[in-house]
């Protein structure tokens, strides 16, 4: 015997991409081509020329061209399979599964940099600094190149449309799903992350560029090696960063603000309780809620988050 299914009356889909998803990915991809022939050249002109900051500099550059070629392949990914069904939720997060991952290899990076820069200032080598030097101010402003390219991604797409779907499961519940594509009240994280790493990569030139002159005008070779130290700790703490901030987000971490926001809305009045709440991101510029409420209507609970322009799949259970 084959179970009867009832279509719902509103079909609708789970794209949670960013507003700006496909424009950002090709950003993405012209930083990857830019960096990786940045990349190249200066970690060979390090190891030609003995200096670890230009060293650290290139490495620092290797692993931020991995980690943007992994955001480019999430973004392919994720827009090639948004409408599977395979994906309860759509493929809002594949952009912060890619982070986290690119957050481990940068950390590993991030200590053999150091361990290698420990090793120089104990057993110092020649340097040819007017060659490091100039390598590593081409590499400062590949870096802002960078910068200026990821920058026009930073600002929000603004659309709406809503549709509600009531489910009658046999009992004293009421559900109802309501999708509000609102405003996006936030950025693509992958996309925010990997301007801040360009960022952190200018830093790090900025360092080897200061050690070089240093070490050339005052013979402090010494600060060479440092620098390379500095720049490992810059790298780490960003992968440390970005990997809390994407494990957050994997883990469907409750958004506080979001979550506040409806608390006060629904229970302003004292004519509600809230019995349970649940609140994460489902994507970059969209939030996931359930919501179970004593005192209202699944309608009037509707129009008191009508605010909440992050939220963008809602389910209320009106007890």
């Amino acid at each position: 015997m084959t179970a009867a299914v009832t279509a719902p009356p509103h079909p609708h889909d789970h794209v949670f991409l960013a507003a700006d998803h496909d424009a950002n990915a090709r950003r993405t991809l012209w930083v990857v081509a830019l960096t990786a022939v940045m990349m190249v050249v200066e970690i060979l002109a390090g190891w030609w020329t003995g200096s670890m900051a230009l060293l650290a500099d290139g490495f620092h550059m290797a692993t931020h061209a991995g980690a943007l070629a992994v955001a480019a392949a999430a973004y392919a990914y994720a827009r090639k399979h948004a409408t599977s069904r395979r994906y309860s939720f759509g493929t809002g997060k594949v952009g912060d599964l890619a982070g986290f991952a690119s957050a481990l290899v940068l950390a590993v990076v991030a200590i053999g940099v150091a361990v290698e820069s420990v090793r120089r200032l104990f057993e110092p080598s020649s340097i040819a600094f007017i060659e490091a030097i100039v390598i590593a101010v081409v590499g400062l402003a590949v870096n802002l190149a960078s910068a200026a390219l990821l920058s026009g991604g930073h600002h929000h797409g603004h659309h709406h449309h809503r549709h509600d779907h009531h489910h009658d499961h046999g009992h004293d519940h009421h559900h109802d799903h309501g999708h509000d594509h609102g405003r996006g009240h936030g950025h693509d994280n992958n996309l925010r992350s990997a301007y801040m790493h360009v960022l952190a990569d200018a830093l790090t030139s900025v360092l080897a560029i200061v050690a070089l002159i240093a070490g050339r005008q005052f013979g402090w070779t010494w600060l060479d090696p440092i620098m390379g130290v500095v720049g490992a700790v810059v790298i780490g703490r960003w992968a440390w960063g970005l990997m809390r901030d994407t494990a957050a987000i994997l883990l469907d971490a409750t958004d506080d603000h979001v979550a506040d926001e409806m608390r006060e809305l629904l229970e302003v009045s004292g004519d509600a309780r809230i019995l349970d709440l649940h609140v994460w991101k489902v994507g970059p510029q969209a939030h996931a809620a359930i919501v179970s409420v004593a005192g209202l209507s699944a309608q009037a609970v509707r129009e008191r988050l009508t605010p909440v322009h992050e939220l963008r799949h809602l389910t209320v259970e009106v007890a």
